[in-house]
């Protein structure tokens, strides 16, 4: 436990965060790999070109030192986090080298506020809470490890088959080299791999969501080329040169955003390639629901007909199961050929009818302004904010 003299010393700097900025984080990081170069191997350089990992690093200090003394208030976004570290397989001395940078940063920035005593206080107020983090991601580490079929670390995994899903998708088919089991996984939940691009400096590791219910022999990752603003560095090298017969490193299933029952009435809303998470979730509810009565909803946006994903999948576990009640919207492309295809936005307004919004639990995947224009859509409905679940891509931003 921190003293309420640390307490009161660590959250007197709030105003000096605030005030900094991001300006704090953009130091951090230029510092951090100016002295340890060797951590552009864990790093997403991109996010670091994009300016969105700065913009989560800072959020998540600010809001450490705000809450500081209520650390419960951050048990989601620990959670969260600790599961990005292991795909990432941070290690407890990369939390010292952070420490060292971070307590460097705040000095070099403000050297007449930084004194000694507030020195002394974020130090500790860190070694607090990465001790939190070390702890979770052992736990987290041990568990996947343990597990039927688990491991810990990397794993070789080939590419069986390479399936183009649509204009911008391609499904890869992924089992390990070694032949032996897969452990299982949350629907919703991501695979990270580690390739090495002939184009990239820096070894590069990514998340992709599972995108089929556990089958024990292979998992199945579907991945949007990312061609503008910034084109995807690792997304083009899988679509481009990644073949099958190819190996990649694999490290186990991780992230907090998962279904949480099947048999309670999902609404499954997604934008784009976020449809990936939610295909793991619909084919694990329905093939778990054994009375085949209890409805689920698949909502969905695209832009044309030919950037829509597993259309022929969801017509087709549409007519399996009559308890599916499937909705597409076509932003770009006016071709509206029953009651339950729309054309433009997502409005929710037009299916409010069949939504359960009193009972139901909402999954949201997608763009971040997708999701935002969809919850904001649900609590003006009635829908309370507990019932809304989100996963958003890359460095994490509230709603």
């Amino acid at each position: 436990m921190l003293s309420t003299r640390t307490i009161e010393l660590v959250k007197s700097t709030i105003p000096l965060l605030e005030s900094a900025g991001v300006a704090i984080t953009e130091h951090f990081y230029q510092r951090l790999f100016r002295f340890n170069p060797e951590l552009k191997n864990i790093f997403n350089m991109s996010n670091q070109q994009s300016g969105r990992q700065q913009f989560a690093l800072f959020n998540a200090i600010a809001a450490y030192a705000k809450n500081i003394e209520n650390p419960a208030v951050l048990q989601a976004a620990i959670e969260r986090i600790a599961h990005k570290h292991t795909s990432l397989f941070v290690q407890p001395e990369h939390y010292d080298i952070v420490g060292h940078h971070l307590l460097e940063t705040l000095q070099e920035l403000a050297p007449d506020a930084f004194t000694p005593e507030i020195k002394a206080a974020w130090a500790e107020a860190y070694g607090l809470l990465a001790s939190v983090f070390i702890q979770r991601e052992k736990d987290l580490y041990d568990t996947a490890e343990k597990s039927h079929g688990g491991w810990r670390g990397a794993r070789r995994f080939m590419v069986q088959q390479k399936i183009k899903e649509s204009d911008l998708v391609t499904s890869f088919i992924l089992a390990p080299v070694d032949g032996g089991a897969l452990i299982n996984y949350e629907p919703g939940q991501y695979l990270s791999l580690r390739v090495k691009p002939d184009t990239a400096e820096y070894v590069e590791i990514r998340q992709y969501s599972l995108s089929n219910r556990f089958n024990g022999s292979h998992y199945r990752i579907s991945i949007k080329r990312e061609p503008v603003p910034l084109p995807g560095v690792v997304s083009n090298y899988l679509h481009d040169y990644v073949n099958e017969g190819d190996e990649v490193d694999v490290f186990p299933p991780s992230g907090d955003f998962f279904l949480k029952s099947i048999h309670a009435e999902n609404v499954l809303i997604s934008a784009g390639v976020g449809l990936t998470p939610m295909v793991s979730m619909l084919e694990t509810i329905l093939d778990g629901k054994n009375d085949k009565k209890s409805p689920v909803y698949f909502l969905h946006a695209c832009e044309t007909q030919s950037q829509h994903s597993f259309a022929n999948r969801i017509d087709y576990l549409s007519r399996e199961y009559p308890q599916l009640k499937a909705f597409t919207w076509y932003n770009n492309e006016n071709v509206v050929t029953n009651n339950s295809q729309f054309h433009g936005f997502m409005d929710l307004k037009k299916v409010a009818e069949d939504l359960p919004l009193s009972s139901g639990e909402f999954y949201l995947c997608g763009p971040t302004g997708f999701m935002k224009f969809i919850k904001d859509q649900l609590l003006s409905m009635g829908v309370e904010n507990e019932r809304i679940h989100y996963e958003v891509f890359g460095p994490h931003n509230n709603l």
